[in-house]
């Protein structure tokens, strides 16, 4: 149901799952384990995996913390896009890496729930995307310090307002790792 035309491909989208961010996360390796099932199973089915990858003063480029964790392998054909900001779109070249595979369907994984899944999620609707965000390989760390709820109910409520998200013309939702179906 994409608005965006002649987009009929769907791309696995895998955020920000850097040894930086994780540390800490909440269900860590579960997360993981999750995001590293669908990757398989996208490979499997030749569905695009691409990987996104922020850096920022705290997470330098080239950095141990900048790297993907060792759990998760990039294989050379699949694109890894390079972010400074929030939305994975913003300043990046993902919308030239999703066009040139002509794809309009994005399952979105990764972390930060809270930060770069969100506004990834909303950056892929507003451009016209349709954005399903796996439930249950997404995470974040425990903000609560600073007011946020615990990161259990953080992922919970993401969950919820995904799942129930709407715009014209377009599909976003929620599904669990194991009811991802990329055709």
């Amino acid at each position: 149901m994409t608005t965006l035309t002649e987009r009929p491909n769907t791309a696995l989208l895998v955020i920000d799952v850097q040894n930086a961010v994780m540390t800490g996360a909440h269900n860590r390796d579960g997360v993981i384990a999750n995001i590293a099932l669908l990757v398989d199973k996208a490979r499997a089915e030749t569905v695009p995996v691409v990987w996104v990858q922020h850096s920022s003063e705290n997470i330098p480029t080239g950095s141990d913390g900048w790297r993907y964790v060792a759990e998760l392998t990039q294989q050379d054909p699949e694109p890894v896009v390079h972010k400074q900001y929030a939305d994975s779109f913003e300043n990046t070249d993902l919308e030239a890496v999703l066009a040139e595979r002509r794809i309009g369907h994005l399952i979105v994984a990764g972390a930060q729930t809270d930060e770069c899944i969100r506004s990834t999620l909303h950056g892929a609707i507003v451009r016209g995307y349709d954005a399903t965000l796996v439930s249950d390989a997404h995470t974040t760390e425990d903000l609560t310090e600073w007011g946020a709820p615990t990161p259990d109910k953080v992922i919970d409520h993401t969950n919820l307002y995904w799942q129930n998200h709407t715009a014209p013309g377009r599909h976003a939702g929620t599904v669990s790792t194991a009811s991802v179906e990329f055709g």
